[in-house]
């Protein structure tokens, strides 16, 4: 399973929808993620790919992950694996 792939089951799995309901440019409010979701999501995200997500839960505006549609953060996902060679 690419990393898209993964990073999309594990939101179809918070979002309670099957992966090819999530669309790449979907946003997590539009799939019904809330708040504790989208931390949820995070750990998840960071323990599958055994990276650690630059996001702040206290102030997610002013993290330096984009969180704003699934393909932001697929691409996110992606940057940090490749960042660590």
């Amino acid at each position: 399973m690419n990393i898209r792939d993964q990073v999309i089951a594990i939101i179809a799995e918070q979002a309670v929808l099957e992966p090819q309901d999530i669309g790449m440019e979907s946003s997590l409010d539009s799939l019904g993620i809330d708040s504790l979701g989208l931390v949820e999501s995070i750990f998840a995200i960071e323990e599958a790919f055994d990276i650690n997500v630059p996001f702040n839960a206290n102030n997610p505006a002013e993290t330096a992950f984009d969180i704003s549609t699934v393909g932001a953060i697929v691409a996110g996902v992606e940057g940090l694996k490749a960042a660590q060679g």
